[in-house]
């Protein structure tokens, strides 16, 4: 079993404390593993326990049907709010999945390229024109590396994101990565408690704060961070979460309720609290560390 380094790393940034550190949580939701929190920095882990890379190679991960709502939601955000990252440009999506993002961007791109373990998935790309390779040291230099929800699985996250720092072009590389928040509403906030016993995953390692999650990225040796939060799911979710107590709400006929207008107010007062539940992160190489 491949050793987690993310305590360790953590600590080594000074994200977290030994001193702060309290059991947040006995076990996950799916295993018997405990979680972790600090106490003054908010970041949430799990200590020494990586289940491996058999879940993301065979088809384990994720764990629910393409293609979804959240999916295509997903996509649609990022093709709208990441264009000028992507156009013209060559790019990489690091753990690109399904590819839905390549697919729905590489037309604009230069050159677009993905990285993905699970061979089924890397051969559907690649028959649609679009190399996808399962490791980083495939890749040529681009201008622009994405990472949407990966880097809380990796058991070692600053090996990685050296990794990409070098494979990005030193005079105008970026790199944008998403994350889930350490400071979800529902999390640290409302404390629904079925909401947390769900939210807590084995495939999980770390949930970042935005501090965390700059001071890793500096680490790695990228510079002129931006940390901006996003809320994927909106009121009628939340609205079920504290009403049933179960996931869901922003597909059911409560989601009728939110209007465009309310749901960026929704986003907005929430990102006015740091309580998002997505940080998105965007930084800018720097030829020296």
């Amino acid at each position: 079993m491949t050793e987690s380094k993310v305590k360790q790393t953590l600590e080594t940034i000074g994200a977290i404390v030994p001193a702060n550190l309290y059991q947040l949580a006995p076990r996950t939701r799916d295993r018997e593993v405990p979680v972790f929190k600090d106490s003054q920095t908010g970041v949430i882990f799990i200590d020494d326990y990586y289940a491996g890379t058999d879940d993301y190679t065979t088809g384990e991960y994720p764990d629910h049907p393409t293609p979804n709502l959240e999916d295509l939601l997903d996509t649609e955000r990022r093709v709208s709010s990441f264009r000028p990252f992507y156009f013209g440009r060559s790019i990489l999506d690091y753990g690109c999945g399904t590819g839905n993002f390549l697919r729905a961007v590489h037309s604009s791109t230069s050159s677009a390229f993905g990285v993905e373990l699970q061979s089924s998935l890397s051969e559907a790309l690649n028959e649609d024109g679009i190399p996808c390779y399962p490791d980083i040291s495939q890749i040529p230099p681009v201008d622009t590396a994405f990472m949407f929800h990966v880097l809380e699985h990796l058991p070692d996250p600053l090996a990685v994101l050296s990794q990409l720092h070098d494979t990005l072009d030193p005079r105008d590389g970026n790199l944008v990565v998403e994350v889930p928040h350490a400071n979800d509403f529902l999390l640290s906030q409302l404390n629904c408690k079925e909401f947390t016993e769900f939210t807590l995953w084995s495939q999980h390692l770390v949930l970042h704060t935005r501090d965390s999650l700059r001071k890793l990225l500096m680490a790695a040796g990228f510079l002129d961070i931006r940390i901006t939060g996003v809320q994927r799911y909106g009121l009628a979710n939340h609205l079920t979460w504290l009403s049933e107590g179960k996931p869901g709400g922003h597909k059911g006929p409560i989601s009728l309720l939110e209007t465009t207008d309310l749901s960026r107010a929704y986003q907005s007062a929430l990102a006015a609290m740091d309580c998002t539940d997505t940080i998105v992160a965007i930084a800018r190489v720097s030829s020296n560390r």
